[in-house]
């Protein structure tokens, strides 16, 4: 069975630099709300760095809206659809 890094490797992403169709306040929101995004995106894209902030990385955004349901009134200021041809191109390897 592959594991989870390899099937997400077969996706293509088409990032629209310096657009980010999800936008987080990376200082916003206390440490349980912080854990959730963390531990509930399934691409893995929010870090904890050493100052307590959050650190979110778009590019691999798997378009699911998670992070939105979850953390949408607290730290997450906007999430969207990326913009026509660009996000994720899920393929099957």
């Amino acid at each position: 069975m592959r594991s989870l890094e390899e099937k997400l490797g077969v996706n293509k992403y088409y990032v629209n630099e310096g657009h980010a169709h999800i936008e987080i306040d990376s200082s916003a929101g206390d440490m349980l709300e912080k854990k959730k995004l963390i531990n509930a995106c399934p691409a893995g894209l929010y870090t904890l760095q050493e100052d307590g902030s959050l650190a979110f990385d778009y590019a691999g955004c798997l378009e699911c809206g998670t992070c939105r349901i979850l953390c949408g009134d607290t730290i997450v200021k906007k999430w969207r659809y990326p913009d026509n041809t660009k996000g994720v191109e899920f393929r099957q390897g």
